[in-house]
């Protein structure tokens, strides 16, 4: 089950910091609101533009715990219960603007990996 659980820890954060960090203004297909890019995206969901830094920070800093907590186990509570969070947050603002439910995919995918880990 241990492997089970870091497994979860490595897809989420690298998902998480693959999002935050390479891709913030790439276009995919899981963009809400039709948005190109995050910035875009968070105006879509009537988030004010300063809310992307202080999500993303949020978002980087509970990936690299779930990272950092494979050998400090003390992080590992704590970031997947704030990025599970932010991950129900996300699937909300989805809903908000009337997404098809395959954009609130990754959001559900991330949230069921963090209570998993908190779970195991």
């Amino acid at each position: 089950m241990e492997y089970l659980k870091i497994g979860l820890q490595v897809i989420a954060a690298l998902g998480i910091l693959n999002v935050w960090l390479i891709r913030p203004k790439k276009n995919t297909a899981f963009r809400g609101g039709g948005a190109t890019d995050m910035k875009g995206e968070f105006a879509a969901y009537g988030l004010p533009g300063a809310a992307v830094p202080v999500i993303g920070t949020l978002k980087v800093l509970c990936a690299l715990g779930l990272l950092v907590g494979i050998f400090y186990a003390p992080l590992v509570v704590p970031s997947a219960s704030v990025l599970g969070f932010l991950m129900l947050g996300a699937f909300l603002l989805h809903l908000k603007v009337k997404d098809p439910f395959s954009r609130s995919v990754p959001s559900l995918l991330v949230l069921a990996m963090c209570i998993a880990i908190i779970a195991l």
